[in-house]
């Protein structure tokens, strides 16, 4: 069963015609992504990473727009796991307003590096866990 969450467009999302400024997407995929991983890993993604001895830089972003999104509407959000490979995993996020139409679809690859090297290193056993228990798509 994916993971799922809900966000409220807010005004300053919108560019003049009232739609999401596409940028904004990024944000609304980084969101979900935060809020699966704090919920995957017991509590607060960033920290709960740093606690495991890596940092989670996107490698990779791609949004397909599918349908607009306007202001005051409600998404929701759905992530799963997409891939984990030696160094890096890949989340899949797929948005839909309340009639149930998909607005985006976007995957966001993570690689986990060293604090001290800044070079790819191993996902943590318990990252790795983690994801595996989350489940894929």
């Amino acid at each position: 069963m994916p993971f799922r969450t809900r966000r409220v467009i807010q005004f300053g999302d919108c560019d003049p015609g009232g739609v999401v400024y596409t940028p904004r997407i990024a944000h609304f995929v980084v969101e979900a992504n935060l809020e699966f991983l704090s919920d995957a890993l017991g509590g607060p993604a960033t920290r709960r990473l740093i606690a495991l001895g890596v940092l989670p830089p996107a490698r990779a972003l791609s949004i397909e727009f599918l349908y607009p999104m306007t202001w005051d509407e409600a998404i929701d959000m759905e992530v799963v796991v997409d891939r984990m490979g030696e160094h890096s995993f890949t989340l899949a996020v797929g948005a839909f307003n309340a009639e149930g139409t998909r607005t985006f679809r976007a995957t966001i690859t993570h690689v986990t590096v060293s604090p001290e090297t800044r070079r790819p290193v191993a996902l943590p056993l318990e990252l790795r866990t983690a994801l595996e228990r989350a489940g894929r798509g």
